[in-house]
């Protein structure tokens, strides 16, 4: 492999890795400051057990991607200096922000909201939790406006001593269109992750209740189902509850709740901003639009391809198992009948434009990943569906089937974010900045490609041992359960100092 190849790989590798957790974050403190919002204006105990619960796992996500964040940031600086040198004074600008402002502002009050329990009024502490999910938001906003640039450069002049971007309007950076789309959509997927993590996690424990009761009708070890009930009555002894087990549901209840009624609206509403988002993309990167269906001739009216076999950037004469007539041309510019540019069309007008070459991306890729995104979307949309009904008929926390289903469903989230990232810079190729640069250009001449294999090593290996701390954490932490609280748990009632 070239330098240019393993560069490319290092960097898809510690960006798909970081962006596990980014949107975790996210989600999860919204959802934190959700419930500790509960527990202020109604009181219950549960609320606020589960508040300490799901906060804890929010401290370990964002410590966790504190430091896959710097690991990407040391290889960008170490891989791109060719993109830093030609486009750093626009791309430096937001990335300054976001580390001036929102880090700070996130990573402030995530620690006056951790050592904060005894010490601030109940008021104040909840401020804190909000503004923690205000930076995190905050943070995410300045990295798209970023990114959304590449994708669609705006707001800047070429300095025609030197040839290099400079910016001149940084208000155009947060008016970009696809910046605009492309931020809601990334705050949605960030609230679909939250949501579905604690909706996994609330699962476990209402299935383990379940097993609990049931263990003797479906053939289960005894001792084992005194050992879940031994573990379960553990958690409230000490606040004297009468049914352990109903107790411990009830609180969980309360949080596959709240995740459903995120889940499913957040799902239902970024679909329609990913929609919007396509049609952007097929006006400034139609180029995107064309691979993400392996459309190599302009078609009008376009289908849309469910499976498809070949199509490839070696194979330009695909076999559609499965269409839908139209939807691409809905899709790509919200015409049903809407004329949608075929990948040799896009190419030979990049060639008038920018000089001979192959401006197509990889083909494989962007068809794929768009499907796995779009379909495992749905899926957890049905999910998501099907656990508001049997919410609604009072049989969620007694739906076997369901709550198993909920707890895998942890994945899913996963697998669409990267697909989603994979579709959108996958899509961009050969070009790091839309018709500014080409990916080429950027790599570091003085870097070897040795010293890049080794660095890929270095940080799988630092990849991999923070993967199994973060997991062993996690697991402990979900495994232990919300447990009883103590004096220093809650909210001091007045300031204290």
């Amino acid at each position: 492999m070239s330098q240019l190849d393993l560069a490319r790989l290092q960097f898809a590798m510690t960006s798909i890795y970081h962006f596990l957790f980014v949107p975790v974050t996210i989600g999860l403190s919204l959802l934190t400051a959700l419930l500790q919002t509960a527990w202020y204006r109604g009181g219950q105990v549960a609320y606020l057990r589960l508040t300490r619960f799901f906060g804890t796992l929010l401290v370990i996500n964002v410590a966790v991607g504190v430091v896959t964040g710097l690991v990407q940031e040391f290889q960008f600086g170490m891989d791109w200096s060719g993109y830093s040198r030609t486009v750093g004074d626009v791309f430096g600008a937001p990335l300054a922000m976001e580390g001036l402002a929102a880090f700070f502002l996130e990573s402030t009050f995530l620690g006056l909201w951790i050592f904060g329990w005894d010490k601030l009024s109940k008021r104040v502490h909840l401020a804190t939790i909000w503004a923690v999910a205000a930076g995190s938001a905050l943070s995410a906003l300045f990295i798209m406006a970023a990114n959304s640039w590449m994708q669609h450069p705006v707001g800047y002049k070429v300095d025609p001593s030197t040839g290099r971007p400079q910016l001149d309007d940084v208000w155009a950076l947060f008016t970009n269109p696809v910046f605009l789309r492309g931020y809601l959509h990334v705050l949605l997927a960030a609230l679909v992750t939250g949501s579905m993590v604690m909706l996994s996690v609330s699962a476990w424990h209402l299935r383990k209740v379940l097993r609990d009761d049931k263990g003797d009708d479906k053939g289960r070890a005894e001792d084992k189902a005194t050992q879940v009930r031994a573990e379960v009555q553990a958690e409230v002894q000490d606040e004297g509850a009468p049914d352990a087990a109903k107790e411990a549901a009830s609180g969980f209840r309360l949080s596959a709740r709240l995740s459903l009624f995120i889940l499913v609206p957040a799902l239902m509403f970024n679909m329609l901003v990913g929609s919007e988002l396509g049609v952007t993309e097929g006006k400034y990167q139609p180029m995107k639009i064309a691979a993400a269906e392996a459309q190599w001739e302009t078609c009008q009216p376009c289908s849309f391809s469910l499976f498809q076999i070949g199509g490839g950037n070696n194979d330009q004469t695909p076999t559609k198992v499965l269409e839908i007539p139209h939807l691409l041309s809905l899709l790509a510019t919200n015409h049903w009948n809407g004329k949608v540019l075929g990948l040799n069309e896009v190419n030979s007008q990049y060639q008038q434009a920018y000089g001979p070459g192959d401006y197509v991306p990889n083909v494989f890729i962007q068809y794929w990943a768009m499907r796995v995104m779009a379909y495992l979307a749905s899926l957890a949309l049905l999910l998501g569906v099907w656990g508001l009904w049997l919410l609604r008929r009072e049989r969620l926390t007694r739906s076997r089937w369901f709550l198993t289903a909920a707890v895998w469903a942890v994945l899913l989230p996963f697998l669409i974010n990267t697909s989603g990232w994979l579709l959108t810079e996958n899509g961009r190729q050969p070009w790091i900045v839309q018709g500014i640069q080409l990916t080429k250009n950027g790599v570091s001449s003085s870097v070897s490609t040795t010293e890049v294999a080794i660095s890929i090593v270095a940080f799988f290996l630092l990849y991999a041992a923070m993967a199994v701390i973060a997991a062993v954490l996690m697991t402990r932490h979900t495994r232990k359960g919300t447990g009883p609280l103590h004096q220093d748990d809650q909210p001091a009632s007045e300031m204290t100092y």
